[in-house]
């Protein structure tokens, strides 16, 4: 294995140590603020500190943060690798300073997001981050299965990555809304992404095995995938 094959590891590495822990984490806060929130109904007090709700919001931070990181060295490794192998630089050097710039602003939307208070500017950085990390998909080397797009690790982890930098947008709407609307967007919305976080595993295993190492590239890819052939060695 080369060094290059080690740098495309760092993307399911980091989603297993950090992404799926940190998931187990926040799905067992959840339901422990939701069994407080219900017993302090049905009987007026519960056993379960209040503490488990702000610790629910801190894992949570942590978690979107995480999903969006992740998603963003996903994408950067493959268009990175495209830029240095196809030389984009000397061929359209304007492309590569404007994916630059959409890396360093994506980031520092998502940095904004977390200090932002007014729903306003919420919604503007949830927007510019949204954005910066559809535009970074689009870009050349970012391998999208779009003929399978229900099945592709790309969608899948996009629309998971959108749903946390929407729900931090919206944790403030949460407490403040009585009628409680916000807070079942927001449980609808996660019940999803934890779907989507099982696709994710799922389908990045199946990616593992089917890219090959570096050295290996030129002989597997003159092979046919529609017939499930390849030439002699």
């Amino acid at each position: 294995m080369q060094f290059k094959d080690f740098l495309a590891l760092l993307h399911p590495i980091l989603a297993i140590v950090i992404v799926f822990p940190m998931l187990g984490i926040v799905l067992n806060m959840a339901w422990k603020t939701m069994q407080r929130r219900q017993q302090i109904a049905l009987e007026g007090k519960s056993k379960i500190p209040p503490i488990v709700g702000q610790d629910h919001v801190k894992s949570g931070k942590v978690l979107s943060g995480s999903v969006v990181g992740l998603t963003l060295l996903g994408l950067g490794y493959a268009i990175f690798e495209h830029i240095l192998s196809q030389q984009i630089w000397s061929k359209n050097p304007f492309q590569v300073i404007f994916i630059v710039l959409m890396f360093g602003a994506t980031i520092a939307s998502l940095v904004m997001l977390y200090r932002a208070k007014p729903a306003l500017w919420r919604g503007i950085f949830a927007t510019l981050t949204g954005a910066g990390l559809v535009i970074l998909g689009t870009q050349d080397g970012v391998f999208r299965r779009t003929n399978e797009w229900y099945w592709s690790h790309y969608y899948i982890g996009m629309a998971a990555a959108l749903i946390m930098v929407f729900s931090l947008a919206i944790i403030q709407n949460i407490y403040q809304d009585r009628s409680n609307r916000w807070r079942t967007i927001h449980v609808v919305l996660n019940m999803i992404a934890v779907l989507l976080f099982i696709g994710q595993g799922m389908t990045g295993t199946r990616d593992l095995l089917e890219i090959p190492l570096n050295w290996q590239k030129p002989y597997i890819y003159s092979c046919d995938f529609v017939n499930n052939t390849c030439p002699k060695p």
